[in-house]
């Protein structure tokens, strides 16, 4: 039912068609964002395009197996206990079908990675050669087998001695254990900072999968409850439980900054208008803003990031702008029903040009070579013309006489015009201050900073618990690796054997500590042909172990089935990538041997250092590889920041691109030189003075500060319009004064709730659009042109 109206020249069946699609506007947007997952994952900020360092680097964030591992800690009780929770909440864990792989230090969870390294022993080891088999050969390694009896390992070797007496399983398993592996009690892992028993998980859905990650980390918490009854505790950490705790906190962040600035928004538009009807109707283009980004986005990018869900509650002091101005621009020509017409007659244009110079800046992020902007540039767009669609057709039919109540619209407009009257005497305090900026940038150097974790909402506590748990479990945490590329898994496998040959010597040299490879436990078809051709018949097998063993402690008799375990690893049964991934090796495979988007293979070779405190000396690791066709070494750090670096510098260019589009196109409308500078010096001036307060204050500025200068400018370029527009006018009504007060005041305060939020990513766009919005409106009032003794046109 549609309320009775003034006779505003607006028939009943145009409010209604207006209305009508307005709501079917609304209820569309309303089923796209119920089907639009939302994601929160820092992968959205790396690049969509990248080179093959950044694509490996990419590959790994989103579904490697960082992204996947999860690592636990128990404390409390005594080590027994801890022991025996350890195994009871790693064989829940086993059963619950989350998990690929779940390892506490119980060597029954490897029980069926031991039968494949023993079954394949010949195949696996690099020791096998023919000469190994000569009888030098047969005698010097079944020596050293016998000297290690006597040793802790000799519980190991006894049982396999007389199937193994040259000791290839032996050698195998030495590789296969990280040089830093956890340290063992009772059975299980344990601490080595603090009394704790440790566990690492792998989960079987990719790291992207965040709603897999939260079944995952829920169904640990929920078999630790029986322990935790028992007085125990549990420590949890990982990329996964960053990235869902993450989710989770952009997700408050965001409504309680929706529900904040909603009510602040709110009791402002109460105080100025008085009246329940112009709050209402006031909201309307805020709603259907955030409705229109949110769906926009949805429908091109299949998924909303949480900071692109959090710059939308920013929209709230913007797009209520265009509201205001409407309300009580409308109002002084209101009474007869066709406020709305003086308005789109005199205000309109105006609006419509600070709306086109906004959609022009933000333009420009959709170019971009990276989602996460790309996404913010859709929503901005979206958002912004949704606001001021409905602004112009709908509140003329709601409102066509603009906002009836008056609150403190009177006394606002009276202070703002004081304000406004005296600020041009400031304007050499302005420039001094924006040469005082100046200076402060260029003293302060590099004032962009480089680091992508400046987007993390991850809290610090969790990284030192992170820390603790990963040196706990020997995790390996250099950094760095080497990545090795190819068409297909064998060629890979080959490459990957080559760069092991190179790195062992670099082990050995002590310049490595060691490193991991797939090649190690599923070599190229290549080698174990070759390895498989370097056994003897079972005639010369036999001779040369009898000349082997003569006079020896361990007679040839006893040997039988070390002949008949060579005789059958003779036989061809070649061991691919496809069955090792369906096997006991799955978790070992799936994390070091990838298959990308591109139908191309990659194998992983973590590189441990020599020394923790001195890390990987990459120039020699980098020319001991030099020859070996697609391989490349990553510093993980390194090749973060160069990303970002990237990122930063094609976010700064386009932002440029953006701000020269909205100077052409204000030159375009004003065409006048004068009005033109006018214009654009304090868009200028307020930019420089917040970018040098920034420098100032020794903070360093990111990506998101640079969209929060972006929205500086066009916001900006809305109150510096309006002076201009109010040029001709000797003595500008209050109704107008106060409606550009009243939206900057919106504006900043609703920044200034965003500048308070726990995350960084939002806070950052805060603290720079708060200051930077106030300093547009105040820098446009200060180089206003002067305006004429009477009235022109």
């Amino acid at each position: 039912m549609i309320p009775t109206l003034p006779d505003s020249g607006l028939g009943r069946t145009h409010r209604l068609g207006v209305i009508g699609l307005w709501l079917l506007a609304l209820a569309l947007c309303a089923a796209v964002i119920a089907r639009t997952p939302f994601v929160a994952d820092l992968s959205a900020f790396l690049p969509a395009s990248a080179d093959a360092r950044q694509r490996v680097l990419i590959d790994q964030v989103r579904s490697g197996a960082p992204a996947r591992t999860l690592m636990l800690g128990i404390t409390g009780g005594d080590a027994a206990q801890r022991a025996a929770a350890s195994r009871t909440l790693a064989a829940a864990l086993r059963d619950s079908g989350l998990f690929e792989q779940v390892s506490n230090g119980e060597n029954d969870a490897w029980a069926e990675v031991g039968r494949w390294v023993f079954e394949r022993r010949y195949t696996l080891s690099p020791a096998v050669t023919p000469e190994r088999f000569q009888p030098d050969g047969l005698r010097e390694a079944i020596d050293e087998t016998l000297s290690l009896l006597g040793t802790p390992a000799g519980a190991l070797i006894k049982p396999i001695l007389e199937t193994d007496p040259t000791g290839e399983t032996r050698r195998i398993a030495e590789a296969l254990i990280p040089a830093g592996a956890p340290r063992t009690q009772d059975g299980v892992w344990v601490g080595r900072s603090e009394p704790r028993a440790v566990l690492m998980a792998s989960t079987r859905a990719p790291g992207a999968d965040l709603d897999a990650m939260q079944r995952a980390i829920d169904r640990v918490r929920a078999d630790f409850g029986p322990l935790a009854a028992q007085g125990l505790g549990l420590q949890l950490t990982g990329a996964p439980v960053f990235a869902v705790d993450s989710r989770a906190g952009i997700e408050r962040e965001v409504h309680l900054l929706a529900a904040a600035g909603t009510v602040l928004m709110s009791l402002l538009l109460l105080v100025a208008f008085a009246s329940i009807a112009a709050l209402a109707t006031a909201l309307l283009p805020v709603a259907t803003g955030i409705a229109a980004g949110i769906a926009a986005v949805g429908l091109v990018f299949g998924n909303v990031h949480g900071v692109t869900l959090g710059f939308g509650s920013t929209l709230i002091g913007e797009a209520v702008d265009y509201a205001i101005y409407y309300l009580i621009q409308a109002r002084r020509h209101g009474g007869a029903g066709d406020g709305w017409r003086h308005w789109l007659r005199e205000n309109w244009p105006t609006v419509r040009l600070g709306l086109l110079t906004s959609v022009c800046g933000f333009a420009a992020l959709l170019f971009s070579g990276f989602p996460g902007l790309q996404q913010l540039g859709v929503f901005s767009i979206a958002g912004l013309l949704a606001a001021v669609a409905t602004t112009r057709w709908l509140m003329p039919v709601l409102m066509p006489d603009g906002a009836r109540g008056m609150g403190l619209r009177r006394q606002l407009g009276r202070a703002a015009r004081e304000l406004f009257a005296w600020l041009p005497r400031t304007r050499m305090l302005w420039l001094a201050l924006g040469i005082f900026a100046v200076v402060a940038m260029v003293a302060r150097g590099a004032i962009w900073g480089t680091e992508l974790a400046s987007l993390s909402p991850i809290d610090p506590a969790q990284l030192a618990l992170d820390a603790s748990l990963r040196a706990d479990l020997g995790a390996d945490d250099s950094g760095s690796l080497i990545a090795v590329r190819g068409d297909d898994a064998q060629a890979v496998l080959r490459r990957a054997e080559a760069v092991g040959a190179r790195l062992d010597a670099l082990v050995d040299q002590g310049v490595l500590g060691g490193y991991s490879s797939v090649a190690r436990f599923l070599p190229s078809l290549e080698t174990q042909a070759r390895r498989r051709a370097a056994l003897p018949a079972p005639g010369a097998l036999q001779a040369a172990l009898a000349e082997a063993t003569a006079d020896g402690p361990l007679p040839a008799r006893r040997l039988q089935p070390f002949l008949a375990a060579v005789e059958q690893a003779r036989q061809p049964a070649d061991d691919t990538p496809e069955q090792a991934a369906t096997g006991a090796l799955a978790p070992l495979v799936n994390a070091l041997l990838l298959k990308g988007e591109d139908g191309r293979w990659t194998a992983l070779l973590p590189l441990t250092p020599a020394d923790a405190a001195r890390g990987i000396d990459a120039p020699q690791v980098r020319a001991a590889l030099a020859g070996v066709d697609e391989v490349v070494m990553l510093d993980i750090g390194i090749e973060l920041r160069r990303m970002y670096q990237r990122y930063l510098g094609e976010a700064q260019a386009q932002a440029l691109v953006g701000a020269v589009v909205v100077l052409g196109l204000i030159g375009l409308s004003l065409r006048a030189p004068r009005r033109i500078v006018a214009v654009c010096q304090p868009l200028l001036l307020a930019v420089l003075l917040t970018m040098g307060g920034c420098a100032a204050l020794g903070v360093p500025l990111g990506i998101l500060h640079l969209i929060g200068l972006l929205l500086v400018v066009a916001v900006g370029s809305n109150y510096a319009l309006f002076f201009d527009l109010l040029r001709d006018q000797p003595q500008p009504d209050d109704d107008t004064l106060a409606s550009l007060a009243l939206a900057n005041l919106t504006l900043v305060l609703s920044f200034a709730l965003l500048a308070c939020s726990a995350i960084p990513a939002l806070s950052a766009m805060g603290r720079v659009v708060a200051p930077g919005a106030l300093l547009a409106l105040l820098l446009s009032a200060a180089f206003a042109p002067k305006r004429p003794a009477t009235p022109t046109r």
